[in-house]
């Protein structure tokens, strides 16, 4: 796939690029944008639009990991608009932006649109569906230099607007490839709330990355509720948090602190997350489309996984689902009791900026604080802090060796986050 997106951006104009959730397209549309890219022009040059924070940043972080040289910076609503402001000062080749903060920019003109050549609108249904159609449209009108437009999905269900301006586009379609190993049980519950049900699943499925799927807020704390009563260990996502909650709670679960996110459809596509062995949908989706991209966070690249939906035994399955096997919960095999999270996360009060690294904190970690390397889990280096993963029987002692040391030049602070 990546290597028809090459070819295919590298040829025409107008792409459109399809594929499932997982199966490398930022790196599909980055690798050949970077080819494109003038090293001796020090404004914007290619401008990408996602849909969510979350995937803004994901983008930002790969294009940062792939080690060009060139710059990235991403910008989006939730978070300080000086920040934007400092980073912007000195413009980045890439910039990566939600619809709304990115049109606030150009409105302002906070960097020059003039070298932009190209665009990329990132799962670009989604940003249709939640409302961004006036601010993707303004943008589009404002770069009347675009040589390149591409467009990325994991569904091919939305039609272009006639405002992207596309004319004859070249398809790259990969949607039926990957698919087969996703299976999709429903588990019949007695109770019209489902919570019982949801528990007695979760003690009969293994100990492993799994995403429970609500419609509401309010679903998500009464689910919440329930869990934390049953002693589940989870975290919880949704667009009302605050950016800096949304981001702790992907970090959490991205190292193994939480094995369940609690999430609307804002999971359902877009977040750097881990291989997930299962997603029990709670509540369905209105749209079958939106069933597949949650369906999509797990079975994915050719790997297993399992879809459940929970169903009171008196309501009825949309039209979308059809031919499915049918369980009640105590009829799902390997009961397994829920084990204590194995990680805790901690929270480094010195980042990149710091010239800190990743080696310079497990160095620190098991110098000073006497841990193997088989205690410490994932790094996530930031621009200002850190998070890392430790084993959870070693939290305590970590913290009474470690905190208030130097680190490079800089006295850092070690605590856990809630």
């Amino acid at each position: 796939m990546q290597e028809e997106a090459a070819l295919a951006i590298g040829s025409s104009t107008d792409i459109v690029l399809l594929s499932p959730t997982g199966t490398g397209k930022t790196l599909a549309f980055l690798l050949p944008i970077i080819a494109e890219l003038d090293a001796n022009c020090s404004e914007v040059q290619a401008l990408i639009i996602a849909p969510s924070r979350e995937l803004a940043i994901q983008i930002e972080q790969v294009t940062r990991e792939m080690g060009t040289g060139y710059k990235a910076n991403a910008v989006y609503g939730g978070r300080s608009g000086q920040k934007d402001k400092i980073e912007l000062k000195h413009p980045p080749a890439i910039l990566i932006g939600t619809p709304g903060r990115v049109a606030d920019h150009i409105r302002r003109e906070s960097f020059s649109i003039d070298n932009i050549k190209i665009l990329v609108l990132d799962e670009f249904d989604k940003s249709l569906e939640v409302g961004f159609e006036a601010e993707m449209s303004e943008i589009i009108v404002a770069l009347p230099d675009i040589r390149k437009k591409i467009l990325t999905s994991a569904t091919n269900k939305v039609l272009i607007p006639e405002f992207v301006a596309f004319k004859d586009p070249t398809y790259v379609n990969y949607l039926d490839e990957g698919l087969p190993e996703l299976k999709v049980k429903t588990i019949i519950s007695a109770t019209k709330d489902k919570l019982d049900t949801l528990v007695a699943t979760l003690h009969q499925l293994e100990y492993q990355p799994g995403i429970i799927f609500c419609n509401f807020k309010d679903s998500i704390q009464d689910v919440s509720d329930f869990l934390t009563e049953n002693n589940i260990s989870h975290g919880c996502f949704y667009g009302g948090m605050e950016q800096k909650d949304r981001e702790r709670t992907l970090i959490k679960f991205r190292n193994g602190t939480y094995q369940l996110l609690i999430a609307t459809d804002l999971a359902a596509r877009g977040i750097d997350v881990p291989e997930i062995k299962f997603i029990i949908h709670y509540q369905l989706p209105q749209k079958h489309h939106e069933f597949i991209h949650r369906n999509g966070r797990t079975a994915r690249m050719h790997s297993q996984g399992t879809a459940y939906i929970l169903q009171w035994e008196k309501e009825y399955l949309p039209d979308y689902i059809q031919d499915i096997s049918s369980y009640r919960a105590d009829e799902i095999q390997n009961e397994i009791s829920l084990a204590t999270p194995k990680w805790e996360t901690l929270f480094i009060s010195g980042g990149r900026k710091d010239k800190i690294s990743k080696g310079d904190i497990s160095g620190l970690f098991m110098k000073q604080g006497n841990l193997t390397k088989e205690q410490i889990g994932i790094i996530e280096l930031k621009q200002d802090c850190a998070f890392v993963a430790i084993q959870a029987s070693q939290v305590k002692q970590l913290i009474q060796a470690v905190d208030n040391s130097k680190l490079k030049k800089k006295k850092i602070r070690v605590s856990i986050i809630q």
